[in-house]
């Protein structure tokens, strides 16, 4: 039995499919508006948006004493690189970047120019993983945790 009825269910919505259902407009009150309902609307929005009440004395804004602020000790300087380490990370960085401005900009580099920038990078790259710290010299056990 519930067979049936789902399939004059699906029947009419396949039948129906595609058509626009026709709602009448709602009709206006065209009679004009009673004063006393008017008259209760701005009593509510009078309530509703009336200015809050101001403070009897104004209040002094508070001056902290400079001698209670914290003052953070300067930072320490920053670490210097190895100038060999240095040109290695300017070959790994530079290198991409020129040819990577000069194809932005449409500039057109000697054959020779293109392979020493290529050679820069590579040779940079390699500097800095063979100098890379081993590892060797860490303890095995220790999980890096400070008590």
């Amino acid at each position: 039995m519930q067979r049936d009825s789902d399939e004059d269910a699906w029947r009419a919505i396949v039948e129906n499919y595609g058509d626009r259902v026709e709602l009448d407009d709602d009709p206006v009150d065209q009679s004009p508006a009673q004063p006393g309902a008017d008259a209760g609307r701005e009593e509510r929005l009078e309530r509703l948006f009336r200015p809050l009440p101001q403070p009897a004395e104004a209040r002094e804004p508070v001056q902290e004493d400079p001698e209670d602020a914290f003052v953070p000790p300067p930072p320490p300087p920053l670490p210097t690189v190895a100038p060999d380490r240095m040109v290695a990370w300017g070959g790994l960085f530079g290198s991409p970047s020129v040819l990577l401005i000069c194809l932005i900009l449409g500039v057109h580099l000697p054959p020779w120019l293109g392979y020493l920038l290529v050679a820069a990078f590579i040779g940079g790259f390699v500097y800095l993983v063979v100098h890379m710290p081993r590892g060797e010299d860490v303890d095995p056990w220790d999980d890096g945790a400070r008590l």
